[in-house]
């Protein structure tokens, strides 16, 4: 599994972060970042492409998701 660290990025770097990944052909990518925004447009933006979001981790501080084909 492929990582990526997008904490204190504001959108839309978190989403272009995300898609230059998934672009490169990666099956499973785990996505770190902060803010309520970045996460819900990363969720967004993945399952548009056809992937499978799990949130796996929303603390207030900190949200993991895992994003598979």
């Amino acid at each position: 599994m492929d990582t990526l660290d997008v904490k204190g990025l504001s959108c839309p770097i978190p989403v272009i972060r995300t898609k230059k990944m998934l672009d490169k052909g990666c099956q499973e990518l785990q996505v770190t970042g902060t803010g309520n925004v970045a996460r819900e447009n990363v969720s967004k933006f993945a399952s548009s492409q056809g992937f499978i979001v799990k949130l796996v981790n929303d603390s207030p501080d900190e949200w993991n998701i895992i994003i598979s084909k």
